[in-house]
């Protein structure tokens, strides 16, 4: 394999008032470049901590990657092709784990060491790394291009961050979190969360060719460097896979520095020669192209009509099911009878339900006047069932109460439990459910179904309760995997009696085990937020 060093025509003289231009295309065999001791030394141990930093480092990524079911694929089955990040450390405590970058530091420290082995062993035979530098270029901008645009595709089609529930919108913006103002804030404007998630897809897209290698670098820079601060500013957790992208994006826009410095600030003119491979052996460029086209195909079409599909049908922070439709809206508690004893309205009361809500999809929100414990989140991770997807519970205090129900709407009953469990809450940045957090369980949950079989039978199957295109194998599997999950909730079973909905009646068993009766009159609240015809969701 052969080196071409490449550049364009340009003007470099002026003689007589005019410009001579001169082509500036040469041989490698011409040019005998040697890297400085200190040059190679860094390249070494930049070569060995960027591989790093590209490589999946989990076995649960591999596992992933085999067993996707490429004939009904789920967003998340590429999403997570897409998104890693080194692997290497796991600290318990914050501080050890230095907010995150603990890995960064133990990849840089192996990428160290072997760049001084590496000089050891090579003791200043290599004149130059000019070619392996432009295949560590390819590593790093492929890395950065697919995950950048399975990261922007989540903007693209707002769901990321949703745009807020009624029960959100009913809570006082002194019972948000910073985090949760923040994502609201752009969850509100969604066109505006389309505009980055093109920037950053466009980002990736650029990446994926050398010739538009620094444009890509420079928007991904300018992206990612914006929603890292953001998110060290508001808490909003996903600030070291942010600034990976920062990383990846700083390590390609060095190459280009001195050009730029040399034609932007001292104004001179300047002849950008590019390094490439010639590869000359058939196999080889038909390799290349395979790759890279399947790479394109697959990232950047494929992942488009699944996240679309995901976005239409399944959003994966908001609850996919249908709520019952005559139950939706915004409630006035007008009367409140615990154990048959009724109890009027104060703002002060602990017990007596304030107001309630049912959402477009299967929550009931209701306010108490007494704390509730914080949910630190940010309602991401990949949960499939309808319950751990919590981004209407996440940072919301003000004694609001979430639950999810399953409705036997032949006998008109409702079947809840509370969206909020309290081994839950590890991380920050971590999503409701996962293996790993389902495993820190408290309580020792339902030995069984706690939902009748006579009124399971009148319960629609959660899996295929959404449109049939949206049907994947990892909704399948996932769905199945979480009914596994036995962490104590708390559940009430109520019946509903309404006829436009208008006015509900509720009574039951509440958490408590307690009897109640609650009378809702539907209100309606013109909010001075408009609302969006760029939701996620078909409800």
């Amino acid at each position: 394999m052969s080196v071409e060093i490449q550049s364009n025509d340009i003007n470099i003289s002026e003689v007589s008032g005019r410009y001579q231009t001169a082509s500036a295309t040469i041989s490698a065999q011409t040019v005998k470049k040697v890297w400085k001791p200190y040059q190679k030394v860094l390249f070494r141990i930049a070569f060995v901590f960027f591989v790093l930093m590209s490589i999946p480092m989990t076995s649960e990524w591999y596992k992933n990657l085999i067993g996707i079911n490429w004939f009904h694929l789920h967003y998340r089955d590429l999403y997570d092709i897409a998104r890693f990040q080194p692997s290497l450390v796991r600290f318990q405590t914050p501080a050890y784990n230095l907010m995150g970058y603990a890995d960064w530091l133990a990849v840089l420290a192996i990428g160290i060491v072997g760049g001084l082995i590496w000089t050891a062993i090579d003791r200043g035979k290599t004149k130059n790394y000019e070619t392996l530098y432009y295949w560590l270029r390819v590593i790093v901008r492929y890395r950065a291009g697919i995950g950048i645009i399975g990261f922007g595709f989540t903007k693209l089609f707002p769901v990321q961050l949703p745009y807020p529930s009624l029960g959100i919108l009913n809570t006082n913006f002194g019972d948000l979190t910073a985090q949760k103002i923040y994502w609201l804030s752009i969850g509100i404007v969604p066109w505006y969360q389309v505009f980055a998630g093109v920037v950053e897809v466009l980002a990736g897209a650029l990446l994926f060719f050398r010739k538009t290698t620094l444009l890509g670098a420079i928007l991904l820079f300018g992206a990612l460097g914006d929603i890292t601060f953001v998110n060290f500013s508001y808490d909003g957790g996903v600030h070291v896979y942010a600034s990976y992208f920062v990383l990846f994006a700083t390590f390609l826009i060095i190459y280009d520095v001195p050009k730029l410095y040399n034609l932007l600030i001292l104004e001179r003119d300047t002849i950008p020669t590019n390094f490439y491979p010639v590869i000359s052996q058939k196999w080889l460029k038909y390799t290349r192209v395979v790759l890279k086209v399947a790479t394109i195909w697959i990232f950047l079409v494929v992942l488009f009509y699944i996240q679309y599909i995901n976005f239409r049908y399944d959003p994966y922070k908001q609850p996919a099911t249908t709520g019952v439709k005559e139950l939706r809206g915004n409630y006035e508690v007008s009367t409140f009878k615990i154990n048959n004893q009724e109890i009027s309205y104060s703002p002060l009361d602990s017990v007596r339900w304030s107001e309630a809500t049912f959402e477009n999809w299967s929550t009931l929100t209701f306010k108490v006047n007494r704390p509730v414990p914080l949910d630190l989140s940010n309602g991401g991770g990949s949960p499939m069932r309808d319950i751990n997807r919590t981004f209407e519970l996440t940072g919301v205090a003000g004694g609001q109460r979430v639950f999810y129900y399953e409705a036997d709407t032949v006998n008109h009953v409702l079947y809840l439990q509370d969206k909020y469990v309290a081994s839950n809450r590890g991380k920050k940045g971590k999503g409701k459910w996962d293996k790993a957090s389902a495993k820190g369980k408290k309580g020792k949950g339902d030995k069984k179904d706690w939902i009748p079989k006579e009124a399971r039978v009148n319960i629609r199957d959660e899996n295929t309760a959404i449109d049939k295109i949206a049907l994947s194998n990892r909704r399948t599997l996932g769905i199945a995997e979480e009914l596994k999950d036995k962490r104590k909730r708390n559940h009430m079973i109520l019946s509903y009696t309404t006829t436009d909905g208008s006015h509900v009646i509720l009574k039951g068993i509440n958490e408590c085990k307690d009897s109640i009766y609650v009378v809702l009159d539907k209100v309606n609240r013109p909010y001075a937020l408009k609302d969006s015809k760029l939701q996620a969701g078909k409800y």
